[in-house]
């Protein structure tokens, strides 16, 4: 535990019109986290509330304020917060009270003691809707069956980083979704542990059955970028050539028809096929070879960060 305690921890929490939690979340924070050295970074995402307002009337020289200049969601926000944290464990929850500050010690004993680079939680007892389960229990079994990766629970925002997995992770789009997939591919060693759940203290949630096809759309590119972005002919070069391939074997048989058997062949809907396949082709090639090129000036160039930061408040001033 002195390990833990004499470490920076950095706590970091999305808000988005969270005006009637955040002072709530941040009491319970300071609870739970006795003894130890903590900042807590939060990133206002462009909210409509007074949420901002809120977090600096505080006067809390342990809260960090991050104001976006718009709107990003979760994942760039999340991104923001992760980019300005300082501590040597990187702390992730929801700002609306069902995640369980308390439960933060615990799953710290677990990386700091037995060395896991993510420890991240399991919501017991959930009290949340139907609305909100369900689209839940879809996108865990989609990842299990796709990925391999044995999660019980992907959307538990409650996680605690190493700083090296956390600062590696490259969020973007809506990803926070499969934080800890973006993290196992790093190398990260996981363990999952129970974690308490509560039902939402105040406002609106802003998830929907919606979220099931977004999670099917971001899975699908997540796998494509985990096996050919860095090699994207290797994917649409190999299909190019398939389709290539089969439609010069459908035109060598049809050329067998009309020199060996003498038939017309002019008005046959395997011809305008053959013709497709190898003219399709020909374009996956031509796409693969375009893509290749730029992911190489992709990685040849300097990375910028897609969020633009309006203004960073410490303690409220």
């Amino acid at each position: 535990m002195d390990i833990v305690t004499h470490s920076l921890l950095s706590i970091v929490v999305p808000l988005y019109n969270e005006e009637e939690n955040v002072a709530l979340l941040t009491q319970k924070i300071h609870e739970s986290l006795i003894g130890y050295d903590y900042q807590i970074i939060y990133i206002d995402d462009f909210s409509t509330d007074k949420t901002k307002q809120v977090v600096k009337a505080m006067n809390d020289d342990k809260v960090h304020l991050i104001e976006l200049k718009k709107n990003y969601g979760q994942s760039l926000a999340l991104a923001a917060g992760i980019d300005y944290a300082e501590g040597e464990y990187i702390i992730t929850m929801d700002g609306d009270l069902q995640n369980d500050p308390s439960d933060i010690p615990q799953m710290l004993s677990y990386a700091v003691n037995d060395e896991y680079d993510l420890v991240t939680g399991i919501r017991q007892k959930r009290k949340d809707s139907l609305v909100k389960k369900i689209p839940s229990k879809i996108a865990n079994y989609l990842v299990r069956r796709v990925t391999k990766l044995d999660i019980k629970d992907n959307g538990c925002a409650l996680k605690v980083f190493t700083k090296d997995i956390a600062k590696d992770l490259n969020l973007y789009g809506e990803m926070h979704r499969f934080i800890t997939l973006l993290a196992h591919l790093e190398g990260a060693q996981i363990k999952q542990v129970p974690v308490k759940h509560h039902a939402r203290h105040a406002g609106v949630s802003k998830y929907g059955l919606e979220r099931v096809f977004k999670v099917v759309a971001d899975m699908m590119l997540l796998l494509f970028i985990r096996k050919y972005f860095q090699r994207p002919i290797h994917l649409f070069g190999i299909f190019g050539f398939l389709l290539i391939l089969l439609g010069v074997f459908i035109n060598i048989y049809l050329l067998i028809v009309k020199l060996g058997l003498g038939q017309d062949i002019g008005t046959r809907p395997l011809l305008m096929f053959g013709m497709m396949f190898i003219l399709g082709g020909i374009q996956l090639f031509t796409i693969g070879i375009v893509m290749e090129l730029l992911i190489r000036t992709y990685y040849e160039s300097q990375q910028k960060r897609p969020y633009r930061i309006k203004k960073v408040t410490i303690g409220g001033k």
